[in-house]
């Protein structure tokens, strides 16, 4: 196997879904991609059962210039497109050191931006407690 760009870039799930969403679209009547096509199949199944599903270029630009002023690296960054953590616990996993980077507070209001710009779960009813 060759290298063919060094230079490369991190790509979020989000980026792989349409690219392959993409190939599988532009299916090339070569017989010998088989292998390409079974890759190509498994991996857009995973990736639709992911938070990155239901996201947008807008949404992640959205999250990356509101998180900016919590110091978060490019790849804790990209694990939090990837993942849409929705807990302390879950951000304290990612962001490394994140006991000594930042405060709770902090924390929440990056659980707020996260909410507010990648989180797509749906809001469920709340349930009236009526009696009968």
């Amino acid at each position: 196997m060759e290298v063919v760009n060094e230079k490369s870039a991190y790509l979020s799930n989000f980026e792989v879904l349409n690219l392959l969403k993409g190939i599988k679209e532009n299916k090339s009547k070569k017989k010998n991609l088989s292998e390409l096509a079974t890759v190509t199949y498994e991996t857009v199944r995973y990736l639709e059962g992911t938070p990155c599903e239901n996201q947008n270029p807008e949404k992640i630009k959205a999250f990356m210039s509101q998180v900016e002023k919590f110091k978060l690296t490019k790849c804790e960054k990209l694990m939090i497109v990837n993942t849409v953590p929705k807990s302390l616990i879950e951000i304290q996993c990612i962001v490394e050191d994140s006991e000594d980077r930042l405060s709770e507070e902090e924390v929440n209001n990056l659980l707020d931006v996260i909410k507010n710009t990648l989180d797509e779960t749906p809001e469920l009813p709340e349930e009236s407690s009526t009696e009968k």
